[in-house]
């Protein structure tokens, strides 16, 4: 009577792991497909705060979120957001290479290590991930930049990104941000209004929209040049990179 051969020990896990990774992969990309299409009914970023809300007692809190499309928004904000956060966004794949190995060489001369996230990584962070600094999660917001990059538009990418960025405590998106602070529609919202939006995007529990410190007035003028020399709207209607 023969024998069925010998299997190794490691070919059992190895396969359930790779099953694994093919669930992963079809599950978060099943995900970003259909937000490509369909407006995100809240992120990862906005249940993290509330449930920090509810953890520390925060009674009062409230969370102001409002999805509007790009058609309704104002051209001077996503403009203000390139010009502030990501300038090269219309032409990169989702990473800026440069502003990483400036930000590493810059730690390296004894400066504190500074972000270099792109648009699509922290549209990816906000939208699927949590907050803080880790190896871990920064390899996962790569994971979806891709994800992002692959599946979706430019201007989809900007529009997810407008709608679910934090402006100030418990106010995502900026149809929240312009009825809070400028107390108007986001279509009616002008350049200084847009870049004093994106003056606050580093910081937004620290600098505010609405009692600007003198560094926020500082950097929405920096911003409002920087759209400027950008050629203005125009820089961010055409926003397919080169393959």
């Amino acid at each position: 009577m023969s024998r069925a051969p010998h299997r190794p020990l490691w070919r059992r896990p190895l396969r359930a792991l790779g099953y694994a990774a093919l669930a992963w992969l079809a599950i978060t990309w099943s995900a970003v497909l259909l937000l490509r299409f369909i407006p995100p009914w809240t992120s990862a970023v906005m249940v993290e705060r509330h449930v920090s809300a509810w953890v520390d007692g925060e009674k009062n809190f409230k969370l102001r979120q409002r999805w509007v499309p790009w058609g309704q928004i104002s051209p001077w904000v996503p403009l203000a957001m390139v010009a502030s956060e990501d300038q090269k966004f219309p032409y990169h794949h989702g990473f800026d290479f440069d502003s990483i190995n400036q930000a590493i060489a810059a730690a390296d001369d004894g400066a504190r290590l500074r972000g270099a996230s792109t648009i699509s990584q922290q549209t990816a962070k906000n939208l699927f991930l949590w907050n803080g600094r880790s190896f871990v999660r920064k390899g996962i917001e790569a994971y979806f930049t891709v994800l992002l990059e692959l599946t979706w538009p430019k201007r989809r990418i900007l529009e997810v990104y407008m709608n679910i960025a934090e402006f100030g405590n418990g106010i995502y998106g900026v149809g929240a941000a312009s009825a809070a602070y400028f107390h108007t529609p986001p279509a009616r919202l002008g350049p200084a209004q847009a870049a004093r939006l994106a003056a606050v995007l580093p910081n937004p529990r620290v600098l505010h929209v609405d009692r600007p410190s003198a560094y926020v007035l500082r950097r929405s003028a920096w911003i409002e040049r920087q759209m400027r020399q950008l050629g203005g709207p125009g820089y961010v209607e055409d926003m397919t990179p080169p393959r």
